[in-house]
């Protein structure tokens, strides 16, 4: 059998029909019809092989909702017509020490789910049943996608810093994961404060949650925040003046990446030694972030705000995420 799907088959090319032969269906693997699929960011630099790791041709999209059609020998656990998520990972050893210890996205061994593999922008998709969860019932599957990479992304240091209603947290861009990070943050209870440089995001910010939203191009605005922040999330990939941003946390505060800005960051180590201050960075999330954060979306109903769109305007959909003109996650839906 052969597979139907989108690909891009040059670095910077245009999504193209593309078939292709998955071969056999291994033990330990699943067959979704998928039925959406989200597009972030990263799946641009893998058309444009920014990473310098992408092949061609290569089918993206790593924020899946689909429902089960096949399964391997060895599968237990996951129902035929089930519907599952599946996101940036479709595979670990689940042997070594991060994958004992519930960070399987440590893995050395971790495989992609469209790097090396064919992604979500297709018919069907297979992954490690291990790394297909099932969609609560009160969560739909184009809200669900996002969610399975961009909504784990902001979850796990959330929980890994032990965000609560006693927290005060700052999230740099409203975008799409800021705007994920400020609905989640909401249902946590926590006081949040949202950095953007588009005015016309300050009253959108409020709605989804912030406390407080700061202009992040007026320094005077975020040197104003010193001091203040127990977390600060970095969504954007863009230099920024971390300097200000480290003063903005209290003592023990963290500031975290999950963007990945150019170059390198210049920090007078005075700031980190003096309050114990922190920066981390902080990759998507284990299989148990993954779990939590769909509990989380289902039961506080939060619902990512999208564009959705035929799979058939894919390439329209890359390039309005190119231009930054998404508010905020494009989901692509299968016909």
């Amino acid at each position: 059998m052969t597979i139907s799907a989108l690909a891009a088959m040059e670095r910077r090319g245009r999504l193209e029909p593309h078939r292709y032969d998955p071969g056999e269906l291994g033990a330990s693997e699943v067959e979704i019809a998928v039925t959406h699929c989200g597009l972030c960011h990263s799946d641009i630099h893998l058309i444009d092989d920014s990473w310098q790791r992408s092949t061609y041709p290569l089918v993206p999209g790593h924020e899946i909702a689909g429902t089960i059609v096949a399964r391997g020998a060895q599968v237990a656990g996951l129902a035929h017509g089930q519907r599952v998520g599946v996101g940036w990972q479709r595979g670990a050893c689940l042997r070594c020490g991060p994958c004992l210890s519930g960070a399987e996205n440590l893995c050395a061994e971790q495989e992609a789910t469209c790097l090396g593999h064919a992604g979500g922008l297709a018919e069907r998709v297979r992954v490690d049943a291990r790394f297909a969860f099932p969609l609560p019932g009160a969560l739909p599957s184009a809200a669900a996608a996002p969610l399975m990479c961009g909504g784990v992304t902001v979850y796990a240091p959330m929980r890994r810093y032990r965000v609560d209603a006693n927290s005060r947290v700052g999230v740099i861009g409203v975008g799409g994961l800021g705007h994920l990070a400020l609905l989640m943050l909401r249902a946590f209870g926590a006081e949040t404060v949202a950095f953007s440089s588009s005015p016309d995001k300050r009253e959108e910010a409020r709605a989804l949650g912030a406390h407080e939203v700061v202009a992040s191009d007026q320094p005077r605005e975020v040197l104003h925040q010193a001091g203040r922040l127990d977390l600060i999330l970095s969504t954007v990939h863009a230099r920024l003046d971390w300097t200000s941003y480290l003063r903005a946390l209290r003592p023990n505060g963290t500031l975290v990446l999950l963007g990945m800005p150019p170059g390198l960051l210049q920090i007078p180590a005075g700031l980190l030694v003096t309050g114990q201050r922190a920066i981390a960075g902080s990759d998507i999330g284990g299989r148990a972030d993954v779990r939590d954060t769909l509990d989380l979306a289902a039961r506080h109903r939060i619902a990512p705000r999208l564009e959705l769109m035929p799979m058939a305007e894919a390439n329209l959909a890359v390039e309005r995420l190119r231009q930054n003109r998404v508010r905020y996650r494009a989901v692509l839906e299968n016909g």
